[in-house]
């Protein structure tokens, strides 16, 4: 990451005609975009990477297009010769997810969810005047094809992991017949492709959309639907159902004649089911394939949200074998495979985390049944070794930013949770007492601290364990 750094450094002094104070690598999301905040005395710009070129040209084709439409995406300001790294308007850090969050669901959220929608009618429509659909990165239009590949990602990312028996050429006949009813809409127009709360941005209470580099042509209920039901987002039926006729009342007048709303309610329960299984197979392929843990725990809460789906809803086509397998997909039985066991006041298990010194020893378990796991991260660079962080430790923000942006400690550390949940989960159920995990560096101060403190706070949030957090060579930290 050194040389993304430094390639952003020389971006700012083309561009903006000035060097960057300091350059922060952001959260990664799901994707392969690599994004930065850049800090210039009191100003902001947010620096993205990507090695896919076209998704980068995609991105600031779509997004010149749109403010020129005076619509609610940020400013590009510059592209590298490259095309690898590209600058844009930083519009803070509030998603609508994170209001959501901290406000509940009250009258503040359902008015920005209902200004989400407003906007995106105006994205859709007058987004797609004059936009040249040439530069999609996939398919031009949301078409039989696109929705194909969308059930056809479900099944092989998903479904076939799950390994229950189904009738292979039936499915794909209803999946051929429901692609079909649904390429039978009104109106196509822009589709956003991901529009969920995390990329609606909200700047002193105005929306702002990103993320929209998937956008291509296809029906109008398809975004709706991404944004309503994101299993996330919680919303209650009474807003979803309110939600969309306030969505339906803004987009009228914006179309040549008024929507049927009959028909467009029924393809839009159509297009809920397809996004439902999008997102199942993305946290399938990330989860489940790739060993994410944030999309892993996310799996449960999309079953939920489709087995209320199929109870509640109908689609305007039957699709025999699809309807029996998506039963047993949503089955309670089922979705509790994917939840984790959870502590609770009664549970006897405590888990010891500790960091510690190679050179001052390992930490003694003295319980009944010892052992436990030791993990060396003294294959990770050490920040230590650099004047800047002599006298920080792991739980320091720029020494974090270190390990994240320039070594594989998330890496190392994905793979640490793949074993440890195995034991942690077994003790859980058979009602164990103890459990020690140990970080063992060098000097017990930067790698091996982070290690743990993230490491404790994964066993929280996942299992609601207790965990005692200990740092053995604290007293011994460079001061």
């Amino acid at each position: 990451m050194e040389s993304v750094i430094a390639a952003i450094e020389a971006l700012c002094q083309q561009i903006l005609k000035l060097t960057p104070d300091r350059i922060e690598k952001l959260p990664q999301s799901g994707s392969d975009r690599v994004y930065f905040r850049v800090y210039a005395g009191t100003q902001t710009w947010i620096a993205t990477y990507n090695i896919n070129t076209k998704e980068t040209a995609t991105f600031v084709h779509f997004s010149q297009h749109f403010k020129q439409a005076n619509l609610p995406v940020p400013a590009i300001v510059g592209v590298n010769a490259e095309s690898t790294i590209y600058l844009q308007e930083d519009l803070g850090t509030a998603s609508l997810l994170n209001k959501l969050e901290t406000h509940g669901h009250g009258d503040y959220l359902y008015q920005l969810f209902q200004q989400s929608l407003a906007q995106l009618a105006r994205m859709q429509v007058l987004g797609h005047q004059g936009l040249d659909y040439a530069w999609c990165l996939t398919a031009k239009e949301f078409g039989k094809q696109a929705i194909m590949s969308d059930l056809l990602y479900f099944k092989y990312y998903f479904l076939d992991t799950l390994q229950l028996p189904y009738d292979k050429q039936a499915m794909l006949d209803d999946f051929d017949a429901l692609s079909t009813y649904l390429t039978r809409t009104q109106n196509k127009f822009f589709m956003f492709r991901d529009f969920q709360s995390r990329n609606i941005i909200v700047q002193n209470d105005q929306v702002h959309f990103i993320d929209y580099q998937g956008g291509m042509q296809g029906a109008l209920q398809y975004d709706v639907a991404s944004l309503l039901w994101q299993a996330k987002a919680e919303l209650s039926e009474e807003w979803k159902d309110r939600l969309l006729e306030y969505y339906m009342d803004q987009v009228d007048p914006l179309l040549p004649e008024p929507v049927d709303r009959i028909t467009f309610v029924s393809q839009y329960n159509g297009y809920v089911l397809i996004r439902l299984l999008q997102v199942l197979g993305a946290y399938g392929f990330r989860g489940l394939f790739e060993r994410k843990a944030h999309f892993l725990a996310s799996i449960p809460l999309a079953l939920q949200n489709l087995q209320f789906f199929i109870t509640h809803k109908r689609v305007g086509i039957v699709t025999p074998e699809f309807d029996r397998v998506l039963k047993l997909v949503v089955d309670d039985q089922m979705i509790n495979k994917f939840i984790a066991p959870q502590a609770n006041e009664q549970t006897p298990l405590v888990i010891e985390v500790n960091s510690f010194s190679y050179k001052r020893g390992i930490p003694l378990d003295d319980t009944e049944n010892g052992g436990g796991f030791m993990f060396d991260m003294r294959g990770i660079l050490n920040p230590g070794r650099f004047d800047e962080y002599k006298k920080q430790t792991g739980k320091d923000k720029p020494v974090q930013d270190f390990l994240e942006q320039r070594t594989k400690m998330d890496k190392y550390l994905n793979s640490v949770w793949d074993l440890i949940d195995i034991t942690v989960e077994d003790y859980l159920n058979r009602g164990f007492a103890h459990l020690m995990i140990n970080f063992g560096c060098t000097g017990g101060q930067h790698r091996s601290v982070y290690a743990a403190e993230q490491t404790a706070r994964h066993l929280r949030n996942k299992y609601k364990v207790k965990v005692n957090l200990t740092h053995t060579n604290s007293a011994n930290w460079v001061k």
